[in-house]
């Protein structure tokens, strides 16, 4: 049951002193759009009469289908704290929808809903977990960023050594004031890199909320003089950022990954769920893992994961089970990183686990070793897979993934391929500054 109607939002908005309300959705390479009107729109707003051009839109429509109407989501209506409070400005999260009254098919806020019918159709709701890193860099003289941190810190270190303390603080305290319930923040293992964990939310909130955070992230780094990033991997011979994702599903208000006689207390479905996501992953990479710079990270050595496989404890797996049980049962998936487009991720994370669940796949066995000291052959023997090694071959296992494609539909499969396949082509024909280091002189 919606927590706002029409009336509350025009109330508030009045009420408020609200002068702005920024009308916000997301493009399908996961960048976050907004159309800004002010206060004597609200009432058009709310009546999904606000237009937008598509066709000026990456991977939305053509120029002659171009006018598209903006359809918000009431209970996603929140004030802006970093902005003045005299002429506030306040935020609606939208779905993009057709002239005719249709949802738009390229909008991948409506893929993930979608995705979360079919789950509610069997009788399930999808809880969302997000462990979201990114590094605080400082700017130039210019305000231009660099890969400067002046910061020395280490895991979970604290001040004077880590000297994005208080702009993580701040961040939390802001996130709080928009209705985050912050569990944990702390320095992560590379200097400049932090994570901020806020609590799982069903999955169409969890990923309003990673859109938010971003967005909340970057803006107080700004206004603190630093640059903030969620690069996969900005610097190279220290670890890259990840976005660690906890999933569960629930029934009847009951977690369905959680047997109290079940092998390491997981149910059947909890197993099945974890096959389907193994089954898939290779051709999900291409959407939890977007960039040419993501495959930078998926290497051995940095802590992120490259090999398929699950465990209940070991980091170097792909899946791990977490210690808890009972209604904190749940599935880490550790191979996305923060640049993906979070409405797809979980869109085709929930759709492999559906798979295996309908299908009733089993996983392989458990691997308690430390995956990364295997030789080949070892991995080989015990059925472990390496992830695509680049965005290209993610790509390819992706576009032949029937199940992901399905799931996205033919629009946003085909947009998406046709900008990644770009984006590949630039990089491989760029000339970088390894190559001119390396090559320049020798020859």
């Amino acid at each position: 049951m919606s927590r706002y109607s029409k009336d509350d939002i025009i109330r508030m908005v009045h009420e408020d002193d609200v002068e702005f309300i920024r009308m916000q959705f997301t493009d399908i390479f996961g960048q976050l759009k907004n159309v800004a009107i002010t206060a004597s729109q609200i009432e058009k707003a709310v009546n999904n009469e606000i237009m937008i051009d598509g066709s000026s839109i990456e991977g939305f429509v053509r120029i002659q289908e171009s006018d598209q109407y903006l359809h918000p989501d009431l209970d996603t209506f929140t004030v802006l704290p970093w902005r003045p409070q005299q002429g506030k400005v306040a935020r609606l999260i939208c779905d993009v929808y057709n002239p005719d009254g249709t949802p738009f098919v390229g909008d991948p806020r409506g893929a993930l809903k979608r995705v979360l019918k079919k789950a509610a159709d069997m009788g399930y709701s999808f809880n969302v977990g997000p462990e979201c890193e990114f590094f605080l860099f400082q700017t130039d003289e210019e305000g231009k960023p660099t890969t400067a941190t002046n910061d020395e810190a280490g895991y979970f270190d604290l001040g004077p050594l880590d000297h994005g303390e208080s702009t993580r603080r701040e961040i939390c305290m802001t996130l709080e004031k928009m209705g985050f319930e912050i569990e944990a923040s702390h320095h992560e293992v590379a200097a400049g890199q932090h994570e901020i964990d806020f609590k799982y939310a069903e999955a169409l909130t969890a990923a309003d909320n990673i859109m938010t955070f971003k967005l909340a992230v970057k803006t107080l780094a700004q206004k603190n003089g630093l640059h903030a990033t969620f690069m996969p991997k900005p610097i190279f011979g220290i670890n890259g950022s990840g976005m660690h994702t906890n999933m569960s599903l629930f029934k009847d208000g009951k977690n369905v990954f959680f047997d109290e006689n079940g092998e390491k207390k997981l149910s059947a479905d909890a197993y099945h769920f974890i096959a389907g996501l193994l089954t898939h992953v290779s051709s999900m990479n291409a959407i939890l893992n977007p960039l040419v710079n993501s495959y930078k990270r998926l290497v051995p050595g940095y802590e992120a994961p490259c090999y398929t496989a699950w465990s209940a404890s070991n980091r170097s797996a792909l899946i791990r089970i977490p210690a808890a049980r009972g209604q904190s049962t749940r599935v880490e998936l550790r191979c996305p990183d923060p640049s993906c487009n979070p409405y797809l991720a979980l869109a085709v994370c929930l759709a492999a686990g559906l798979d295996g669940i309908e299908r009733k796949l089993t996983p392989p066995a458990e691997i308690t070793e430390n995956i990364f000291a295997m030789t080949p052959a070892e991995r080989e023997a015990k059925g472990i897979h390496s992830l695509p090694g680049t965005l290209h071959d993610a790509v390819e296992a992706f576009r032949k993934d029937k199940l992901i494609c399905d799931t996205l539909g033919e629009h946003i499969v085909s947009q998406y391929v046709a900008g990644k396949e770009k984006e590949w082509d630039e990089y491989r024909t760029h000339v970088s500054n390894w190559e001119l280091e390396k090559y320049l002189i020798t020859y």
